[in-house]
């Protein structure tokens, strides 16, 4: 399974020949994967594929996570920017999508290597495990609420390989939508046990209340998220299946994090989820 093709014309009408040629795309994604590997946060790579040309993005998305985890397994997708908080804090103003490898998934309560993450942030989510493909069809809410095997409450804990934050809307996407490490909640609940629009968020760093949130703050209703990333991924060439995790966006704004932190995440009816970060001489 590929990560996001960025080869489909999108957005704008660009066509194949207006878009930037490989040797670009590829400068783009080894600089980002230099930054991932080195730990040395890059310059963005807008001053490349420019500020907003979605499908060169993808495109240097695809082959920066080829760089980064090769052969690695895709467990599910994220979708970014999907609050008005978080879109003011980035300084974008639509969501975007990124793809969610095997080895950025921690369980309720584990202790994370601080030493994986760059300039890390954490945003509390409804994280959605399909029980079908969401393929065909008009993937509208409903199609999506049926697709939707249970619910989970999440912690999304967002990076940047560009310094300082300093991204526009290509620069995140190109980053993989700015994805760092997700961490999964133990209780499932099936939609018909609760509403994830009217889901309320709190998320604490260190017992200290720092961001609040609802279901209706994340492009409207969570489902809603879903549905547009549905359409966007079958639009790109790689529709989700069944068995993918998907998380949805924040309920609220993003919160930096610091070595030893413990973030911990109570999302009303699913309840909650907590992560430990190792200190500095871990």
């Amino acid at each position: 399974m590929s990560s996001s093709s960025g080869t489909a014309t999108t957005h704008g009408g660009d066509t194949a020949a207006m878009r930037p040629d490989d040797a670009v795309v590829e400068s783009s994604a080894q600089r980002l994967a230099a930054a991932a590997a080195t730990g040395a946060p890059c310059a963005p790579v807008r001053d490349l594929i420019g500020r907003e040309d979605v499908a060169a993005a993808y495109r240097v998305q695809e082959r920066f996570n080829t760089l980064r985890v090769p052969g690695g397994v895709v467990v599910g997708r994220k979708i970014g920017a999907t609050s008005a908080a978080v879109q003011q804090q980035l300084g974008v103003d639509q969501p975007d999508f990124g793809v969610l490898f095997a080895d950025m998934g921690y369980r309720d309560g584990d202790e994370i290597p601080m030493q994986r993450l760059l300039q890390p942030r954490a945003e509390a989510e409804v994280a959605f495990v399909l029980a079908a493909d969401l393929a065909d069809g008009p993937l509208d809410a409903a199609q999506c609420r049926a697709a939707v095997d249970y619910a989970v409450a999440a912690l999304e804990i967002v990076d940047s390989r560009i310094a300082g934050w300093d991204i526009s809307f290509g620069d995140t996407v190109a980053d993989n939508a700015s994805s760092g490490l997700f961490i999964l909640g133990e209780k499932r609940l099936s939609l018909a046990k609760f509403e994830p629009i009217e889901i309320t968020m709190t998320m604490a760093i260190d017992g200290e209340t720092v961001s609040t949130g609802n279901g209706a703050a994340c492009l409207g209703d969570p489902l809603n998220a879903l549905s547009w990333l549905a359409l966007r991924a079958r639009e790109f060439g790689d529709p989700l299946r069944a068995g993918q995790v998907i998380l949805s966006g924040a309920l609220g704004p993003m919160r930096p994090l610091h070595p030893g932190a413990t973030v911990t995440a109570d999302i009303g009816a699913l309840g909650s989820v907590s992560a430990t970060f190792s200190g500095k001489d871990a």
